[in-house]
């Protein structure tokens, strides 16, 4: 039974609504527990998610399960080498009857974008997405065209190993919130994937609205972060540009690029969604040491150095980590007072 949206939702009523979304999800997809917890931090963040994995793995059924539980418009985008720019956000038709141009809108304008295998098309159609994933627009003729609110891309990729696939530009990578790695599944879950691949069909319920959707996420805006985490995200980003200023010279070598600020106010505001999808009305030091994978893992250009002795970014990220240790838990007053 669908709720009514109500703009004042309480935590626990945030809890019980995600709880019933995730409900719906698992009926469809078997394990995944990571992903799908980092899809509904980018959907309360507002962040754009990027998710990589060998063909197979359920990351385009994810997606489109998830959309189906929310009444919201959803495009899906098989990206290919031949697509072209107009192909996402649109166009200028001639109307042969009347003798004007009217504009045809592309498949951006709608709540929850799926870009399928989005390194199968070349880097001129993977950057047509930059304004809309920033601004939440997009210009055609010189005319310009808000998408509708909520705004979210989810976009699949292949490993760049894989044949066919073109690298994304560093300026579109950055602007995903996350980076999530989606791994084979197990032999007992992939025993129940195939069970229910083989049994009957099952129906998803929608169990949320778009305004219950835009209602969560001005709440995520809410929950409280204490200076402390702030100044905690700042010094590992920092970490990432001016390794030898935090005591790591020797990862220096190994970094050609650290990651913008985009990466600390990704931190801060996954933080905020994973604290709230918890029932918490604050953030605790582990909400953001979970994430600092996921939001530094595609922003960090590493060097031929690095690249040549195995060196990953994830290996520079538990690096950092190691040597930044994340602040102390708040007070039982301070969280009161939050």
């Amino acid at each position: 039974m669908e709720q009514t949206a109500n703009p004042n939702t309480t935590s626990a009523d945030t809890a019980e609504l995600m709880e019933q979304i995730l409900y719906q999800v698992k009926r469809i997809v078997v394990g995944q527990d990571v992903f799908l917890e980092r899809v509904m931090v980018a959907i309360l963040a507002q962040g754009h998610l990027l998710v990589e994995g060998v063909p197979g793995l359920a990351k385009t059924l994810t997606v489109k399960t998830l959309a189906n539980t929310v009444h919201g418009s959803f495009k899906r985008i098989q990206f290919t080498p031949d697509l072209v720019p107009a192909d996402l956000i649109g166009t200028r038709v001639f109307n042969q009857k009347t003798g004007e141009f009217s504009t045809a809108l592309g498949p951006v304008f709608t709540n929850l974008l799926l870009a399928d295998e989005i390194n199968r098309a070349p880097a001129k159609v993977q950057s047509a997405l930059l304004e809309v994933m920033q601004e939440r627009q997009v210009t055609i003729a010189g005319e310009t065209h808000r998408v509708p609110t909520p705004f979210l891309v989810m976009a699949t990729q292949n490993p760049i190993e894989t044949e066919g696939t073109y690298p994304l530009p560093e300026a579109q990578v950055d602007r995903f919130m996350m980076k999530v790695l989606v791994d084979y599944p197990t032999d007992d879950e992939e025993f129940v994937i195939v069970q229910r691949v083989t049994g009957p069909p099952i129906a998803v319920n929608a169990v949320a609205s778009i305004d219950q959707l835009g209602a969560l996420q001005k709440a995520c805006r809410e929950v409280y972060v204490d200076p402390s985490m702030i100044q905690y995200a700042v010094k590992l980003v920092s970490a990432t540009r001016n390794p030898e200023k935090h005591g790591l010279k020797d990862l220096a070598r190994f970094i050609t690029f650290g990651a913008s600020p985009r990466a600390t106010i990704n931190l801060t505001e996954g933080a905020r969604a994973l604290a709230m999808l918890r029932g918490r009305t604050y953030v605790l030091p582990q909400d953001m040491t979970e994430l600092v994978p996921d939001v530094l893992r595609h922003r960090l250009s590493m060097s031929y150095e690095g690249l040549s002795e195995g060196i990953t970014a994830d290996t520079i990220t538990t690096r950092i980590m190691a040597k930044i240790p994340p602040p102390a838990k708040p007070l039982e007053h301070e969280k009161m007072a939050a």
